[in-house]
């Protein structure tokens, strides 16, 4: 019994098939699954899930045998009639998406799918030995129950605060084994905890019964192991009526941390049981033990296997070769290995000394990977061409290069003297001279465009030319840019996006010409790019680069803003300073009469001015009288100046005499 081998998340799953050990699954990190043939070693089936790249395989387990009573089919041959009775089937398939694919081996194809019961990554899946269910548990902390006869959700329930990591089933079926925080032992009937267990400080990967149930009601006497992530060993748990069994009764010590486990039960008190267990260094353990109640001490392997090659000519060092599985065969002296590359895994039948407790098998692995496909289940057809079919094709947008086709034979006769085209007789097959009057026309008729943006951007992509891109991307006509991206073939979309997305990280006037680009790109080509898994890593360092150029936009706005006032400013203040020179020359020139023509019209000024300014010199009088108030204080010197001012307003003036008279 194996432990499948499908829980840790690091390892691609795998699993021997159970009793004959026929057929070995294994799944790719692309999410493929294949089955090995191990007797003769080549592939027997691939089955490809329609989202095996979102929805990889995490876990996977065989079911158990059962009787095909599908359709009918065709009639077999004598040699492929398989004898009637239960016949092993189905495949069970944890994704990472949450659903479970049920794979028939018979059909070759997919068998129905389990959706609606998890949330999260599916972390272990085990079939019922008898009933028609399946269980399985996930990072949302629920186990599943399954009726595969609906493919509808039986049961669930919640089973730990945290992510359940795997689960094993009893040999009688009535009791699970749930490995979360802690290893918990569930009744199938009542859904409820019949025992806990301590458990291991990391997630659990490996949990399997190595004892068969007594024969009695009670639990006593039942052993399981379990193995956990980055623990180097391998505890054994017994289950006790009186409840002291919290803890491992004995351990194997390992030398990394188990990823497959393969046993023989044991049928009895006395009988040893027997392991084989593969570690994530590469190594497979041999452990062989008595199961009669606590050991205080960690036993260790009776048996190491390590598989090396011979290494390469020049130094003849060996080096290791990782072991993917092991199974014990049913004679349990020879061992089963499968090991190399989980696309082409070698798998071997080796016996093993008894008295060895370390063994390395060198193998040479380059020259035994071939890849030998069943012809009877390959689906691959070669296609015949007729000698007058007109064959198409593909190429790039604007080539049009017509090629002279020449009938091929699809047989030769023994004997006959055809012989294949040289290069040069290729060549000049190929005509690609001009037409006479018509200049870049061959004699096809059609032009050959070499200066279309489409080609010139594919040429440049594929030859990473920046004279050839620069050109391109130098162009600001809307209608070219949309009509060469529009033409672009799908290979190049994902190119261009990464080379815009360089490019934009560069000079600001060249962030602006890429803009135009990625906006056409996204407006023609969105629901190929929405199709791509790895678009948040394409797009993640475009979208992080735009989101701080905006956000450097306002900063940028405000600064613009207040420059624009300094500039203002300063260009206002140099105005008003830059004053024109001014004109020196006189606008208006006044000149002076003679002292006497000034005492003849001064009589009739005075009496001009009287008349004409009574109002005025009532409020000369008053500012007068107040400015003489506030200069009283100031001495002697102004009391001149204020007598000369009241003798003006009273009508006096500095004349002489002789006219003071006149004027009376």
């Amino acid at each position: 019994m194996a432990s499948d081998g499908g829980s840790c998340a690091l390892v691609s799953p795998c699993a021997f098939s159970p009793k004959s050990h026929q057929y070995l699954a294994l799944s790719t990190q692309d999410g493929r699954l294949r089955l090995w043939d191990t007797l003769s070693n080549t592939l027997y089936q691939e089955y490809v899930p329609s989202a095996h790249l979102s929805a990889t395989c995490t876990c996977l387990a065989w079911g158990p045998c059962r009787t095909i009573k599908d359709g009918p089919q065709r009639k077999k041959r004598k040699s492929e009639v398989v004898p009637h009775g239960d016949q092993l089937d189905l495949l069970a398939l944890g994704t990472a998406a949450g659903t479970i694919l049920l794979y028939s081996t018979v059909k070759g194809q997919l068998h129905s799918k389990l959706d609606g019961g998890h949330d999260s990554k599916v972390n272990c899946v085990r079939w019922h030995p008898e009933n028609n269910c399946l269980y399985s548990c996930s990072d949302d902390s629920r186990i599943v129950e399954w009726d595969l006869q609906t493919g509808k959700v039986k049961c669930k329930w919640k089973a730990d605060k945290c992510a359940v990591s795997c689960l094993c089933l009893s040999p009688d079926g009535k009791m699970l084994l749930s490995a979360g925080q802690t290893i918990k032992m569930w009744d199938l009937e009542t859904k409820e905890v019949y025992r806990r267990f301590t458990g291991h400080a990391t997630a659990v990967s490996t949990l399997c019964f190595i004892s068969m149930r007594p024969p009695t009601h009670d639990m006593e006497g039942l052993y399981f192991l379990s193995g956990a992530a980055h623990d180097r060993l391998l505890s054994v748990w017994q289950v006790r009526s009186d409840g002291k069994d919290k803890n491992a009764v004995l351990s194997f010590t390992l030398t990394d941390e188990p990823i497959y486990v393969d046993l023989a039960m044991s049928q009895s008190k006395d009988e040893a049981v027997k392991l084989a267990v593969v570690c994530k260094d590469g190594q497979m353990h041999l452990c062989e033990h008595v199961l009669n109640g606590h050991c205080k001490k960690p036993l260790s392997p009776s048996c190491s296997v390590q598989v090396a090659s011979p290494g390469s000519v020049g130094d003849g060092v060996p080096r290791p070769v990782p072991i993917l599985a092991a199974a014990l065969t049913m004679d349990k002296q020879a061992l089963l290995l499968a090991y190399g590359s989980g696309l082409q895994p070698v798998i071997e039948r080796t016996t093993l000394n008894a008295g060895e407790t370390h063994v390395c098998l060198v193998r040479d692995i380059q020259a035994s990977l071939t890849l030998r496909t069943e012809t009877t289940f390959t689906k691959v057809k070669t296609p015949t061409v007729k000698a007058d079919a007109k064959l198409l094709v593909p190429g790039l947008p604007g080539h049009s290069a017509p090629i002279k086709s020449t009938p091929v034979e699809m047989k030769r006769k023994p004997g006959s003297d055809t012989k294949e085209m040289s290069i040069e007789e290729r060549l000049s097959v190929i005509d690609l001279s001009p037409a006479e009057g018509r200049k870049g026309v061959h004699k096809g008729g059609l032009p050959l465009q070499t200066d279309s943006f489409a080609v010139l951007l594919v040429q440049g992509l594929e030859s990473s030319d920046s004279n050839i891109l620069n050109k391109v991307f130098q162009t600001k006509k809307e209608v070219l840019i949309k009509k060469t991206v529009a033409r672009l073939p799908i290979p190049a979309v994902l190119p261009l996006v990464q080379e815009l997305s360089k490019r934009m990280q560069g000079h600001p006037y060249s962030g602006v010409l890429m803009v135009r680009w990625l906006k056409a790109v996204f407006t023609f080509h969105a629901s190929y790019l929405s199709t791509l898994p790895s678009l948040v890593s394409h797009l993640g360092v475009l979208y992080h680069m735009i989101e701080s150029r905006v956000k450097m936009f306002h900063k940028l706005s405000r600064l613009h803003g207040k420059l624009y006032l300094l500039i203002t400013q300063i260009a206002a203040t140099d105005k008003s300073h830059s004053v024109a020179a001014l004109d020196q020359t006189a606008k208006l020139v006044y000149e002076e009469d003679s002292s006497e023509d000034e005492a003849e019209g001064s009589g009739d000024e005075m009496l001009a001015e009287e008349e004409d300014s009574d109002h005025w010199e009532e409020e000369e009088i008053k500012e007068v009288t107040e400015r003489s108030k506030k200069k009283e204080g100031d001495g002697e010197e102004h009391s001149d100046e204020e007598m000369n001012i009241e003798n003006k307003l009273n009508g006096d003036s500095d004349l002489e005499p002789d006219d003071e008279s006149e004027e009376e």
